[in-house]
């Protein structure tokens, strides 16, 4: 299967060939035909198949067949969850739509709204946005979405544990009814399926992979481990592993600033990014993560989407996610693009409920093993650890009400924070 059976027209096998690839993956040839066909799609790949390009390459060239010369309305939507994946998603449309003459800009908080109100004034066809500030453009009048043709939520799943629920039937309230609909989900939970339901117009049904797998390349394990130790065990692996690049993540913001700075002491480059990092720092961290300059990043589970890190070796869980699903999209950073890599988990003695509900969903159990000097001695506490703010503040996890009721673990603070950081992207 090449690029050019799928349909494409020759500008878009130019720029596909000028990035490097020559054959499509499973995502991309099941879903370019049918959205070129105009149909509504619900998809679901892991992360690293090629989802962006999947939904990207069929988008440009309906575009640009219908293209008008004069004015440009916003034709077409990209809605994403987090500032970092928007970034990413427009980077990708910028470099497919290099020999075409599409116009697209990318619009999120944390930074100056006038450049993008500008940009968007003077004429784009596709506009990629975080949800919150796309709605506060469009109270300011910035921008009308009732041109466009085509909308596409990536990482629906996440959004909705992000709390965007309200905001994406608003997004939808504003643009005509009759459009294209794309719904990209790492995941097919009860909730984007109801979502579908009310969004999708007789949609095609992908499935590029099995639901919830991990890639096949990653070698994943845990290290049982006490709490007052983990910060020397992740030094430990990653100077005696003389590990380059590592993404580690953690529950909480609080956590994953304190966890850069013991690496940072250690002698072990390292950089924070969650919510409370003003924009350019994001970027600066992430840019120097990428050319090798910063060893390590420290995320939570916000940067968990979006991170595009060619070949990226080591993830590690310093601590586990109370959202089982989250495991799935951390390691997925690592063994992209049938690369291998290695996922590592340090398991505190209360963390191990995480661990099983982990493993029931993956459905298999992952080895376990000790660093020798640090053998766990901990009893169960009875209290579950620290809980940080990726949950979901609509509490469509029903099924899991622990993840709201214990307020000492700080679960109380979560929705404040979690609001506060969903408007300012």
């Amino acid at each position: 299967m090449s690029f050019k059976s799928l349909g494409l027209i020759p500008e878009l096998l130019e720029a596909v060939s000028k990035q490097g690839y020559t054959t499509p993956s499973l995502i991309q040839e099941k879903t370019i035909p049918i959205i070129l066909e105009g149909r509504d799609v619900l998809a679901s790949a892991q992360t690293g198949t090629g989802k962006t390009a999947g939904f990207t390459l069929p988008l440009l060239q309906k575009l640009d067949a219908t293209r008008k010369q004069r004015h440009r309305p916003i034709r077409a939507l990209i809605l994403t969850p987090t500032r970092e994946l928007a970034a990413q998603v427009h980077e990708n449309v910028r470099e497919y739509s290099a020999f075409l003459n599409i116009k697209s800009t990318v619009i999120f908080g944390g930074v100056n709204a006038k450049p993008q109100i500008k940009t968007i004034r003077g004429g784009i066809d596709i506009l990629v946005a975080t949800p919150g500030r796309l709605l506060d453009l469009e109270n300011q009048r910035a921008l009308s979405l009732g041109r466009v043709e085509i909308l596409v939520l990536d990482e629906a799943d996440r959004m909705l544990d992000m709390g965007f629920l309200r905001d994406i039937k608003k997004v939808i309230s504003l643009m005509p009814k009759q459009r294209q609909n794309l719904l990209f989900s790492a995941t097919f939970s009860k909730d984007i399926k109801k979502l579908a339901q009310g969004l999708l117009n007789r949609p095609v049904l992908i499935e590029a992979e099995p639901e919830n797998t991990t890639a096949e390349k990653v070698n994943q394990k845990t290290y049982r481990v006490d709490k007052g130790d983990k910060v020397e065990v992740a030094i430990k692996l990653i100077a005696d592993g003389n590990w380059k690049q590592v993404l580690v993540f953690t529950r909480t913001k609080h956590r994953a600033n304190k966890l850069s700075e013991k690496l940072v002491k250690a002698g072990i480059s390292s950089a924070a990014i969650h919510g409370n990092k003003s924009q350019g720092a994001r970027t600066k961290a992430l840019a120097g993560f990428k050319s090798g300059k910063i060893r390590v990043l420290v995320a939570t589970d916000i940067a968990a989407r979006g991170l595009d890190i060619p070949l990226l070796p080591h993830v590690i869980n310093f601590e586990l996610p109370n959202i089982p699903e989250d495991y799935v999209h951390r390691i997925g950073r690592t063994g992209r693009a049938g690369a291998s890599g290695e996922a590592i988990s340090l398991v505190e003695v209360d963390e191990k409920e995480y661990l099983r509900d982990i493993e029931k969903l993956l459905g298999e159990k992952l080895p376990s093993e000790v660093v020798e000097g640090f053998e766990p001695t901990d009893k169960p506490s009875g209290k579950k650890p620290q809980q940080g703010g990726g949950g979901n503040r609509n509490n469509s996890r029903k099924s899991r009400p622990q993840n709201n009721s214990n307020k000492k673990s700080g679960g109380g603070n979560n929705n404040r924070n979690r609001n506060r950081n969903k408007r300012r992207d």
